[in-house]
């Protein structure tokens, strides 16, 4: 049998083909699209409808080139949504996390829900672009979507809806909300009170491995796949990625490598103490029903910028002839890779250059000099997160496993394994899918 893994980045999109052996799983990428962030009329919107257009695409090919193919899964970034009105269509583009209408909303929320209390409702590190504070915004501005909407569901879940016709909430992409209670592993109807967030527009949440529904006669029209099921799988991609890692004990710790890197550790229960609160830890669901409790760290967006940057000024340089530079240079100036000068800049290597001036250290000239800062700031951040990990859990990290894109930087791996003391060991750098499939498999076999 085989699976299909549809995972959506913050820049890309690809649909994999997964066939699970004995003691691997064989993937095969039969379409990989770009996801763009389309700024219109002061907004930053993704664009949904050309990336369902590409997810058909894809399952076209698919079910073109095999006819044993048995479900799919979807799998996305956390936090974003998009809205359904009463008659079941989409009311607007979803607006992109990066978006800036969420801007001093923590402060604003946090007068009316103290930050404690918010930490002890859902456990979630306080971002601006949480859906709480997205949704919070959108209520303050009296945003007209709000009064026609019927239905929020978060990006994969939309994707699932538009592939079945079935509305629901999937366990750990709800989880990186903000309006979770994993304790009750119910919404928290305190904070849509007190906020006056639609307490209306959220669906029932179902675990990792259920089944939604098959997909629907529209869909089977245009791409074939007739009886294929839709599995809600870890539909967080980060929740997807944990799932691909094979390990065993307590003392190992995870970093889910990309655009942002998220490190952390699988828990049964959510740490909800002051101290995990004030260290910026958040706890999200695993696909097993357990708890990933982690930090989310501005990861390679940094370095991703800066390619993209020297791409448009004429100066093509490939992602390993660039580490190679940088692992001639001797730089050592470290910046903080979460600092907010650095989420959306107009661009990275002034932002980054401007950083070391205002803090008093040397600046990166050379194109080797950028990566060699970037990697070893996120290799310091990386040791700065372990040991609070350490320290808020009361357990010791021996192994770190990085998984994602960022396993194949061994520059970055390295110095890692350097500045953290922890054996690091690369898993697969096609987690997200690899894990994706297992769970479609696990419920295959049950259905």
């Amino acid at each position: 049998m085989k699976y299909i893994a549809a995972d959506f980045g913050a820049g890309s999109g690809r649909v994999i083909v997964g066939t699970v052996r004995s003691h691997s799983t064989e993937l095969e990428e039969v379409h990989r699209f770009p996801n763009r962030q389309i700024r219109l009329g002061g907004v930053v919107y993704w664009d949904f409808l050309s990336l369902f257009e590409e997810l058909k695409t894809g399952l076209r090919k698919a079910f073109c080139k095999y006819d044993d193919i048995v479900s799919i899964g979807v799998d996305t970034w956390g936090v974003d949504f998009g809205l359904i009105d009463k008659q079941g269509h989409l009311v607007s583009n979803p607006v992109c996390y990066r978006d800036l209408r969420t801007i001093g909303m923590l402060e604003k929320a946090f007068r009316v829900i103290p930050k404690e209390r918010f930490y002890a409702l859902t456990g979630n590190q306080f971002m601006e672009i949480n859906t709480a504070f997205q949704l919070y915004s959108m209520v303050l501005a009296n945003d007209s979507a709000l009064q026609v909407a019927d239905k929020l569901l978060f990006t994969p879940d939309l994707f699932n809806y538009f592939l079945t016709g079935r509305t629901l909430n999937e366990f750990s992409i709800a989880s990186t909300s903000q309006l979770f209670n994993l304790d009750k592993s119910d919404w928290a109807d305190e904070i849509f009170e007190k906020l006056n967030l639609p307490r209306r527009l959220m669906q029932k949440i179902v675990p990792a491995g259920s089944v939604i529904g098959e997909l629907s006669d529209e869909i089977v029209a245009e791409v074939g796949g007739k009886g294929v099921k839709v599995i809600a799988v870890g539909a967080h991609d980060t929740a997807s990625a944990v799932a691909s890692i094979e390990a065993s004990g307590d003392n190992w710790a995870f970093i889910s490598s990309g655009t942002w890197s998220l490190m952390g550790i699988k828990i049964a229960a959510p740490i909800l103490t002051e101290e995990a609160m004030e260290c910026d830890f958040t706890n999200e669901g695993a696909v097993d029903g357990q708890v990933r409790f982690l930090r989310n760290i501005t990861g390679l967006w940094l370095l991703q910028n800066l390619m993209k940057e020297w791409e448009v000024s004429g100066i093509q340089r490939t992602y390993a002839e660039l580490l190679e530079e940088a692992e001639q240079s001797d730089f050592a100036s470290v910046v903080n890779v979460d600092d907010a000068c650095f989420n959306n800049p107009a661009n990275m290597g002034c932002a980054i250059q401007t950083y070391c001036v205002e803090h008093g250290l040397q600046e990166p000239q050379t194109q080797g000099e950028f990566v060699r800062c970037v990697v070893l700031s996120l290799a310091h951040k990386y040791a700065e997160v372990k040991q609070l990990l350490e320290k808020c859990a009361g357990r010791k990290i021996d192994t770190i496993y990085i998984v994602g894109g960022g396993s194949r930087n061994r520059l970055l791996n390295r110095l890692t394994e350097q500045l953290t003391g922890a054996k690091v060991v690369c898993g697969d750098a096609e987690a997200t899918a690899v894990g994706n499939i297992k769970v479609q498999e696990a419920c295959m076999k049950k259905y």
